[in-house]
């Protein structure tokens, strides 16, 4: 299959994801978005069109690690689910962003379950 078509059937899935996931002040969107050698989570309350806060593999306290990327991305779930604690915020809509349901992004996801968010 070519770049073109991953692409392209990528952003399809986002779409049809983004029809029906719809964050709010109190339910926010947690969006993941992978890129080859970093990991990037946000919370964005669609009502307002704002970002919330957000966490990535190049904040201070993750990129000082030495680790592997999955790893990494362990710890951004569980920094994303320190800061939406900090800010009264215990559930939240998780948007997956078109990617599979597998490897760094069901990382971002359990941790941030096991650190007290809810989706």
């Amino acid at each position: 299959m070519s770049i073109k078509n991953n692409l392209t059937s990528r952003q399809k899935i986002k779409y049809r994801i983004r029809k029906r996931v719809i964050g709010t002040q109190e339910r926010p969107r947690m969006v993941v978005f992978r890129s080859l050698g970093n990991m990037y989570v946000n919370l964005i309350d669609d009502v307002k069109g704002i970002t919330i806060c957000g966490v990535s593999t190049l904040s201070k306290e993750i990129k000082a690690e030495k680790s592997s990327k999955s790893s990494k991305s362990r710890l951004v779930g569980k920094l994303i689910a320190q800061k939406a604690s900090e800010k009264n915020i215990k559930k939240v809509v998780f948007d997956r962003n078109g990617y599979l349901y597998h490897g760094r992004v069901k990382a971002v996801a359990d941790s941030a379950r096991e650190a007290g968010l809810e989706f």
